[in-house]
């Protein structure tokens, strides 16, 4: 005979438990789908599309993830966070690294783009040129500040060391982090930019 289950005994989830698994759950989904973005690539009718989009698209969406979250810790550092100042130096080097394999493969793409015959850029000035006058012109010129940004930054922190949280290296300190913090603003606006345009248009 099945035994009566006694309702007091049982534990049920509290509603801040299941908001937190939920919180989580489309947060890590959003990102997965974020990630997912270079390998629509694979899918277009485009052989160039699939070859030079999907390999600028992966390099391109790293190094805004990366140089991201190099910009961001140029906040804390900012407020004088002494104990990050390893952590920064690692990940600026790696974010300008990512960042001249992003223009690097850019630069292989944009050559496509321009073809004279059967390119993007022609299609896009004779059909819809405003989508070339405001994103592209954007994007081919605001990306290229990444690679100097990051080189400087990194060789100030490199340079510095841990002497540059010190008050008389104050301004070298600033100036690195404001650095940082454009890096990040051109990385996603050219990301932003280059999607728009591939969308519009593949190569």
């Amino acid at each position: 005979m099945q035994q009566p289950i006694d309702v007091k005994s049982v534990t049920f989830p509290k509603t801040k438990d299941i908001a937190t698994i939920c919180v989580y759950a489309l947060g890590l989904l959003s990102a997965g789908l974020f990630l997912f973005l270079p390998v629509v690539n694979v899918l277009s009718p485009s052989p160039w599309q699939r070859s030079m989009g999907a390999i600028h698209g992966v390099a391109a969406l790293l190094a805004t993830v990366v140089i991201a979250y190099a910009g961001h810790l140029a906040f804390p550092l900012l407020r004088g966070s002494h104990r990050i100042l390893p952590q920064v130096r690692t990940v600026i080097l790696w974010a300008s690294f990512i960042a001249f394999l992003a223009i690097a493969s850019g630069n292989w793409a944009y050559m496509r783009y321009r073809a004279p015959l059967g390119g993007a850029r022609r299609w896009i000035l004779e059909n819809t040129p405003l989508v070339h006058y405001l994103f592209m012109e954007y994007h081919e010129f605001t990306v290229l500040f990444t690679l100097p940004l990051g080189v400087a930054s990194t060789w100030v922190l490199w340079r510095y060391g841990d002497q540059i949280m010190d008050r008389q290296h104050r301004v070298v300190l600033s100036a690195t982090c404001i650095a940082m913090m454009a890096m990040m603003f051109f990385a996603m606006g050219g990301f932003v930019s280059g999607l728009n345009v591939a969308r519009i248009h593949s190569l």
